[in-house]
C-alpha cells in the first residue's frame, strides 16, 4: 500500500503536482551545489517518466520547528501543495528548545496544513551525528517526530537511521559531513534523497 497514494497516482498519471519542503539548512541544501531536493527531483523524474511535478524549497538555514510553524501559512499552504515535507530537529536541539516543545511546534505545523489543504504529509528526520553523546542527545527530537507521526497517522521517514545503515555497510561518517561535522556534503544530500524515495 503506498503511504501517499494521492501524490503517486498524480504523477502516475501526469497530473501537475507541487511538492512544498518546509525545514532549515538541511532543506535548503546549505552550501554544497546539489541538496537533497536536487538528487529527489531526478529520483522521482527516472521512476515516474510521465509526471509533471515542481518542488518548493522552503528551507531557511537556523530555522526551528517554531520558525516553520509561523511561516508556514505564506511558504506552503497559500502554494496549494499536493506534498509537504517537514524536517526540523537539530536547531531545536541545539538553541533551547525542549523535546516536547519541538514536538508541540510540530504538531502545531501539521493542524495547520491539514486543516487549510489536502496535502498529504511527510515527517523527516535530520542526520545522525558523529559525536555519541550529541547523538543520543538528538535522537531525543526524532523520537519526538516519531511519536507525533504515530498519533497522527503519518509517514516518517529515518534519514538519521538510512545513514547509520549505509555507514555500517562501510560509508565513511566524514565523507557524509561538511568541516563542521553536521550539513552534509553532496553525498549526504544523496543519502538522504535515497532514504526519502522509499516512500514514493
Amino acid at each position: 500500500m503506498n503511504i501517499i497514494p494521492k501524490t503517486i497516482e498524480k504523477l502516475l498519471n501526469g497530473t501537475s503536482v507541487t511538492i512544498a519542503a518546509l525545514g532549515d539548512s538541511l532543506t535548503q541544501g546549505w552550501m554544497v551545489r546539489r541538496g537533497y531536493l536536487d538528487f529527489l527531483e531526478e529520483l522521482i523524474r527516472e521512476k515516474y517518466p510521465a509526471a509533471r511535478f515542481s518542488i518548493l524549497n522552503r528551507g531557511i538555514p537556523g530555522d526551528t520547528a517554531h520558525g516553520g510553524l509561523v511561516r508556514v501559512r505564506y511558504d506552503v499552504i497559500e502554494q496549494n501543495p499536493d506534498l509537504v515535507f517537514i524536517q526540523f530537529a537539530l536547531n531545536d536541539a541545539f538553541t533551547g528548545y525542549t523535546p516536547k516543545e519541538f514536538g508541540n511546534s510540530i504538531s502545531e505545523i501539521i493542524e495547520e496544513i491539514a486543516s487549510s489543504s489536502d496535502a498529504e504529509i511527510v515527517l523527516i528526520t535530520s542526520v545522525c551525528l558523529g559525536n555519541s553523546r550529541e547523538d543520543s542527545y538528538v535522537n531525543q527530537y526524532y523520537g519526538q517526530l516519531e511519536k507525533t507521526a504515530t498519533e497522527k497517522r503519518l509517514p516518517l521517514v529515518k534519514v538519521h537511521k538510512y545513514w547509520k545503515r549505509k555507514i555500517a555497510e562501510g560509508v565513511e561518517f566524514r565523507k557524509l559531513v561538511q568541516a563542521d561535522m553536521v550539513h552534509p556534503t553532496v553525498l549526504g544530500y544523496q543519502l538522504m534523497a535515497e532514504a526519502i524515495m522509499q516512500i514514493f
